[in-house]
């Protein structure tokens, strides 16, 4: 089984989205091209399995890793335990879920370095491709409109929040203040007749 090296000096964004873009391809083979092989190797009478995805782009399903702990983060374990009991889409969808969980935690282990920026940028090109399970389910992912940041966002509604409580408030003094006009002219009328 190939585990990636883990220097001891820090490694570039560039360098660990290439390293999540080659295990990603490999475990997207894994779970449309090489499908039904890859089916075959999960038999549920073997050891608790791993789908292991390589940065050169290709997979392997394996036991674990022997060292603890592991120089990486570790795959679902025993993948090939559900797939008689499930329909068959179903479980790979499922194993989908735990490669692109697996993959993000590998991504994040190996960026452990990084600044927050730099954290930042590497989710950002991350969540700019699919994920596996969005790949493998032939879902298509949602383009998102260019917004506001979160923060700007907040602070937006929040201040629309205020100017139309500010706006009630108004109204609500400019109806009294009517209402109050009005009594009082209707009282000075019929008082004074």
């Amino acid at each position: 089984m190939e585990m990636a090296s883990i220097s001891s000096s820090p490694r570039t964004v560039e360098e660990i989205f290439k390293d999540y873009s080659g295990r990603r391809a490999g475990v997207v083979r894994a779970l449309t091209y090489d499908v039904d092989e890859f089916y075959k190797l999960c038999d549920p009478e073997k050891e608790n399995l791993c789908l292991y995805g390589h940065p050169n782009d290709t997979w392997e399903v394996t036991l674990p890793a022997e060292e603890v702990p592991p120089e990486l983060p570790e795959p679902a374990l025993g993948i090939n335990f559900a797939r008689d009991g499930m329909n068959r889409k179903d479980w790979l969808s499922l194993v989908a879920v735990h490669s692109d969980s697996w993959l993000l935690s590998a991504a994040f282990y190996l960026g452990a370095r990084l600044n927050r920026n730099e954290r930042k940028r590497l989710f950002s090109m991350i969540n700019d491709l699919p994920t596996v399970f969005e790949v493998v389910t032939e879902r298509k992912p949602i383009k998102d409109k260019p917004s506001v940041d979160s923060g700007s966002k907040s602070r937006v509604s929040t201040k629309v929040r205020w100017i139309k409580l500010v706006c009630s408030f108004s109204l609500f003094v400019c109806l009294l203040l009517f209402l109050s006009w009005f009594l009082f002219f209707f009282f000075s009328v019929m008082f004074l007749r």
